[in-house]
């Protein structure tokens, strides 16, 4: 695991600085689903994230 320091305010926001740092990842994070502090969303483009928030990135579960 990779731990990368980001400031963000929201998900989106924090899509597009790692992928402006790694264009190659835009794809795999756009499959995932990301967990803010321990909170697990599929869209979670305008969750806020707050300063020293823990963000994880897993693999997107389609259906169910």
């Amino acid at each position: 695991m990779r731990q990368v320091e980001v400031t963000a305010e929201n998900y989106r926001d924090l899509l597009k600085s790692l992928e402006e740092r790694w264009p190659a990842l835009a794809e795999k994070l756009e499959r995932s689903a990301v967990a803010i502090e321990g909170q697990i969303y599929q869209d979670a483009w305008l969750e806020p994230i707050g300063p020293d928030a823990e963000v994880h990135f897993l693999p997107r579960i389609e259906g169910g």
